[in-house]
């Protein structure tokens, strides 16, 4: 292998990339993978190519190429997909807002192949009209989502000069051959034992084919064109492009020879992505050309051990799920677990999110009242807190350059919120406490979730009328309940009782209270009274919401 250093220009500012030229021991080499020179970020990552965890180094510094396989474009998309692009966009995320590293991901659009041009014959469309269709619903989708859009999108059908090029590459190279018929189809002999990096040759199953196939494992890389299906010309005849072959002639025509990381669902492994491998190694003739692949976990429907996917039936579309719980939720779901754990979909792990982020959101409201002087009883350990702090700091930082382990994110931020709340009934420390709201929104922002929930604030933006009202109305009541268990005076020279109660006259006045309060609750208002406060809180559901979220917490003092 030749190194070569190539001068570039990134948006004004030099740079200097290590690049890599095959010699004519390239090809030579096997399934070993060898560890990148290059930046070394001090991040581990598991690698999918290694079975371990290896540390992340970039081929040039403060910048990470990474390519992924987008959806096939022919039906809705569902949860399955949503959990595989929330866990990778919340790593890129990190990558970026945390760890400086400027992300550039491209994502391709399969608007052809054999499932889309089924699905339009039988809607009587034509596949390109079936296939936008769906592209412009999974866009929506993953803004619904919060998923950050990739640099670009391409689109399979808007790249077939190249992939015809990158198959007549392969070929020349000797590892593709044509067949009478049209078809053209990767020889794996031709590799020998290269083939397999990531599940093992013995794995290998070959597809259906026809009989000019020299090895049942080989795989189409250009398919002869059949009745009633959209086609191109090219050398061996009009045809169209077989699965893998896209992905790899798009990521090499954005990147070149040498790609950072691939990611994508575990279920893509093998055949796509071992396939994607063996087509890019032997047209550029390297050794390795993907350094890093991070495969996510499988969606599971609860009890069932079968993924969530469309050919089961056993789907919830992305949709359908945000008409009763919303993005935030959502994401905190893909947060609880790693991202390359298989999770479980369930109402009480949906809850179990909606929870923790319910608790995380009341302590942020209940820190800004006791910030305004709202909430105060016995003496804190300022200093503690600071150290507190500190150390989940540190402790995030950790959690997130081991694998991106966002689990332990959340229960450090969970530690933090704890002692926060311990400390909350305490004489004012304000800055303390504005670090803290200041740091938790920090890390939520980073991984996607939007404590502040601007859409909501603008909700009740819209309708401050009706929070003036709720908070006279919460004032009013404070006041009657405090002149109702306000005690009859004693007259002098009468024995005074050790349990003073309200007079009989002011009990209809506390069960009045009492059934306002009730009512409220009734309508999404709840108060809650303390020795020092009333505290009440406005709740907004969903269509379809089995539970309130918070939208905003409102203090009256007695």
């Amino acid at each position: 292998m030749e190194e070569v250093w190539n001068h570039q220009d990134w948006g004004g500012r030099v740079a200097y990339k290590l690049i890599f030229r095959p010699s004519a021991s390239c090809t030579g080499v096997g399934k070993k993978w060898t560890r990148p020179t290059g930046y070394d970020t001090g991040l581990k990552t598991y690698n999918s190519l290694t079975k371990q965890k290896e540390p992340l180094i970039l081929a040039q510094e403060g910048i990470a190429t990474w390519y992924s396989c987008g959806p096939t474009v022919y039906d809705h998309a569902h949860l399955g997909h949503a959990c595989s692009y929330v866990r990778f966009d919340i790593i890129q995320r990190v990558l970026s807002r945390v760890f400086g590293i400027n992300v550039i991901h491209v994502m391709v659009i399969t608007d052809i192949d054999d499932k889309i041009i089924r699905r339009a014959l039988e809607k009587s469309v034509s596949p390109t009209v079936l296939a936008r269709m769906y592209e412009e619903e999974f866009k929506n989708d993953m803004l619904a989502l919060k998923v950050l859009p990739p640099a670009v999108y391409l689109r399979v059908t808007e790249n077939i000069p190249q992939i015809v090029a990158f198959i007549e590459g392969i070929i020349r190279n000797e590892h593709a051959y044509a067949t009478k018929q049209g078809d053209v189809y990767f020889d794996i002999g031709s590799i020998g034992d290269r083939y397999g990096k990531l599940m093992g040759a013995g794995d290998a199953t070959g597809e259906p084919g026809d009989r000019e196939k020299r090895d049942s494992r080989d795989f189409a890389l250009w398919k002869a064109s059949k009745p009633q299906e959209p086609s191109w010309e090219s050398p061996w005849g009009k045809g169209r492009p077989g699965w893998h072959i896209e992905c790899s002639t798009i990521a090499s025509s954005v990147f070149g020879s040498q790609l950072d990381i691939h990611s994508g669902g575990i279920d893509l492994a093998f055949p796509h992505h071992e396939n994607e491998i063996a087509q890019c190694e032997a047209y550029h003739q390297c050794g390795q050309w993907g350094n890093y692949f991070l495969h996510s976990g499988h969606l599971h429907l609860k009890g069932s051990a079968e993924k969530m996917s469309k050919s089961l039936n056993n789907y919830i579309t992305i949709k359908d799920f945000l008409e009763s719980y919303s993005a935030n939720e959502f994401r905190m779901f893909c947060l609880l677990t790693k991202y390359r754990s298989a999770i479980d979909y369930s109402d009480a792990s949906l809850n179990e999110a909606r929870s923790s982020l319910a608790t995380i959101t009341a302590f942020t409201h209940d820190a800004q009242a006791y910030m305004r002087g709202q909430l105060q009883c016995p003496a804190v350990e300022e200093g503690a807190l600071w150290e507190r702090l500190a150390e989940t700091k540190a402790n995030v930082v950790r959690a997130l350059a081991d694998d991106f382990d966002t689990p332990r994110v959340v229960n450090a931020i969970m530690s933090l919120v704890y002692h926060g709340n311990r400390h909350l009934q305490s004489p004012r420390s304000p800055a303390v406490f504005g670090a803290f709201l200041a740091y938790i929104r920090e890390v939520f922002e980073v991984l996607g979730v939007d404590l502040l929930d601007r859409k909501g604030a603008h909700s009740v933006d819209s309708s401050g009328t009706l929070e003036n009202v709720v908070e006279q109305l919460a004032r009013f009541r404070s006041d009657v309940r405090a002149f109702a268990l306000s005690v009859q005076d004693t007259p002098p020279g009468e024995p005074t009782h050790a349990s003073p109660s309200p007079c009989s006259e002011k009990l209809p006045l506390l069960k009045a209270c009492d059934t306002l309060r009730k009512d409220l609750a009734s309508m999404g208002v709840h108060i809650r009274v303390s020795v020092c406060v009333c505290q009440w809180r406005l709740l907004q559901g969903g269509r379809g919401r089995q539970s309130y979220s918070v939208s905003f917490i409102k203090i009256v003092k007695h």
